[in-house]
């Protein structure tokens, strides 16, 4: 069985910065992609990072250029480093892995950005 624990949320002033972690532990296999997810009351999940294996990235439009998506795979950890944090980026953040043929999220930590 696969968990994935998030860390790193919290409450952050505009212009600020939180790093996210995400730890894979368990019957791990492969991991095919490893990213982060979030989600707003009353809306669909969106994708904020992903990292595909081979190191190839994908980022949502609202997060490039502040956010960063990386990963340490001795430690099946990936990391979202996020800079020049706004008020709309206020919500639960869930970590998502791709494990040979099957998908696994985190219970997500909450992002608050506000002054």
């Amino acid at each position: 069985q696969v968990q994935l624990v998030e860390s790193g949320g919290g409450l952050v002033q505009p212009g600020g910065s939180l790093r996210l972690s995400c730890a894979a532990s368990g019957s791990i296999g492969a991991i095919n992609a490893m990213g982060w997810y979030r989600q707003a009351p009353g809306k669909q999940r969106e994708l904020v990072a992903l990292m595909i294996s081979g190191g190839r990235t994908n980022y949502a439009d609202s997060a490039k250029g502040r956010f960063t998506i990386s990963r340490d795979n001795a430690k099946n950890t990936a990391y979202l480093q996020m800079n020049s944090l706004k008020p709309e980026d206020t919500t639960v953040y869930y970590c998502y892995a791709r494990i040979g043929n099957f998908d696994y999220w985190g219970r997500g930590t909450q992002v608050t950005v506000s002054s």
